[in-house]
């Protein structure tokens, strides 16, 4: 691998990981697998995440064009948010890291 070729792995694997780095994120993106989820119903399904840590995750793939946020104009207004393209290709990189993780998991007696 030349230098060039090398600072282009090192940006796009730099971008890979910025997108699932939070604690959330992979949580967040996992759930959306299951198809579009209005925000309670995501932050129930979430478990003990606050309100403010799901708003700012999700604001956070919404930047990255991960998740899309679609607004329904009802009383009161509803929000639903569900993968982008992009968002449901990372499926393949959670994929191979499970792959990776449950090939070199250590358990505390090794």
């Amino acid at each position: 691998m030349n230098r060039h070729d090398e600072q282009v792995c090192l940006v796009a694997v730099n971008e890979a990981l910025q997108v699932i780095g939070s604690k959330w994120s992979f949580f967040v993106i996992s759930q959306l697998y299951y198809g579009s989820q209005r925000f309670n119903q995501l932050r129930r399904n979430l478990g003990d995440i606050s309100i403010k840590s799901l708003t700012d995750i999700l604001r956070h793939l919404e930047h990255h064009k991960i998740v899309n946020r679609q607004v329904f104009p009802t009383i009161p207004i509803s929000v639903e948010y569900s993968l982008t393209e992009k968002g449901k290709e990372y499926r393949t990189i959670l994929l191979q890291m499970r792959e990776w993780g449950e090939k070199w998991i250590t358990t505390p007696n090794e």
